[in-house]
């Protein structure tokens, strides 16, 4: 199936978590935060948020540095 993750297009197997799809795009064990559909998905909650087809997702890590 596919969903978008940061407005491309991205090919998954149907039931995957927004957790796995996380762990696929970055090692960073903290400092990342991540929407589906506009909404904010707390980290507690990535291991039971199965992606759809079509679902819109972003994903953003934190940067430090001034």
């Amino acid at each position: 199936m596919r969903v978008w993750v940061n407005g491309q297009p991205r090919a998954v197997t149907p039931g995957t978590t927004l957790a796995a799809l996380v762990a696929e795009l970055t090692p960073a064990p903290a400092g990342v935060a991540a929407a589906v559909n506009e909404a904010v998905v707390p980290r507690g909650r990535w291991p039971e948020t199965a992606l759809a087809e079509g679902d819109r997702v972003e994903v953003l890590t934190a940067v430090q540095g001034g």
